[in-house]
């Protein structure tokens, strides 16, 4: 008898050590796996220093003035992605952005058409030197190398990011194509006209002053060439006045890191400001493209059962105090991000297509 009940044990202990394993580093994995459960933590932060900086990153919306100023802004990016890019990764994938809703098509193709679809718009091919404005991790510069042949350099702010995107490039046999620097796009160490072309996926909301970033690309790229941006912008439909409008505009500024979204039509104005001759400018989520959103509401689910194991890790000290707040911001910015879809106030896929005119002919 005491055998019988021994054997039950070590079943029922066999039983949960599978399904623990399965939880914290299988299930509910991102579709481009880079990270487990058990790996989460703050990015180049020690695990001591978590909590802390969320807490810092918290108070600076609670001071707006402190977000307005410019020499504040590159400081709360850093902190951002320090404490959100190994959620990302987990949870969403190695491509930091959203995509259209595309029938028939799992979330992995839709990103990789949304990437491609970059790639194609330059117009580049093998050997083209490419900026990409704000790289993350890396997800889209590996797309469009290997859709294009072309040679990629990535800029990000964030250094753990870059370890994180070196990482992968080498993983996926693109090291040879992907480079990765970590610097602030508003000050590139990039000599002039040095592009074939460049792009930035949902990276410059966080610039504080828009025309610095676009005059650093403009400055990069050679003459005659093009740049393409898919921006966080409010649309049309968005009225100032509305309570609900402000509200759902803020939460996504605070959970994303922005210093204030800009409309559709100060994008463009800028782009010109700088140079830009701005070929094309059209909102990607527009009908007939399905709702880019409808990911974040299917992924409620997602997120509980990710809270409960992000909770669990940080209980038994695997992950450091503070993962838990953060995810939790996420979650609310999820829903922010959800409503500005449903109420069709904000999109985070203006596509823009510009074009550095070409030098001036020489007179003399």
């Amino acid at each position: 008898m005491e055998e019988v009940k021994w054997a039950i044990l070590c079943t029922v202990v066999a039983v949960g050590g599978v399904g623990l394993y399965w939880i914290l580093y299988v299930f509910g994995a991102a579709e481009q796996r880079g990270k487990h459960a058990v790996e989460l933590g703050g990015g180049s932060l020690s695990r001591d220093e978590v909590a802390d900086n969320y807490k810092q990153y918290s108070t600076f919306f609670q001071k707006p003035k402190e977000i307005e100023k410019a020499e504040n802004v590159p400081k709360l990016v850093d902190t951002f992605y320090n404490l959100v890019t190994d959620i990302y990764e987990w949870g969403w994938g190695q491509s930091f952005h959203f995509s259209p809703a595309v029938p028939g098509k799992s979330h992995k193709e839709e990103t990789r058409l949304h990437e491609e679809r970059v790639a194609d718009l330059l117009r580049i091919k093998a050997g083209d030197k490419l900026l990409d404005a704000g790289c993350g991790v890396g997800g889209p510069m590996r797309a469009i190398a290997a859709h294009s042949g072309a040679n990629v350099v990535g800029i990000t702010i964030n250094d753990y990011q870059v370890e994180r995107a070196r990482s992968h490039n080498k993983k996926a046999g693109l090291d040879g194509l992907c480079e990765v620097v970590c610097g602030n796009f508003l000050h590139m160490p990039f000599t002039d006209e040095s592009f074939d072309g460049a792009y930035s996926i949902e990276a410059t909301c966080h610039a504080p002053q828009l025309e610095e970033v676009y005059a650093e690309i403009y400055r990069v790229l050679k003459p005659g060439h093009l740049y393409v941006t898919y921006e966080w912008v409010t649309t049309p439909k968005f009225n100032p006045d509305n309570a609900e409008h402000v509200e759902i505009i803020h939460g996504i500024e605070h959970g994303d890191a922005l210093p204030g979204l800009r409309n559709y039509k100060q994008v463009v104005d800028i782009a010109k400001s700088v140079g830009f001759d701005v070929l094309e400018e059209k909102d990607l989520a527009l009908p007939p493209a399905h709702p880019w959103w409808s990911r974040l509401k299917m992924g409620r689910f997602a997120y509980y059962r990710n809270h409960i194991v992000i909770t669990l890790l940080s209980f038994l000290g695997i992950a450091p105090q503070g993962v838990v707040d953060v995810h939790e911001m996420l979650f609310k910015t999820a829903d922010f991000l959800a409503r500005g879809g449903d109420t069709g106030i904000f999109t985070p896929m203006h596509l823009m297509i510009c074009r550095k005119p070409d030098s001036k002919p020489n007179t003399m």
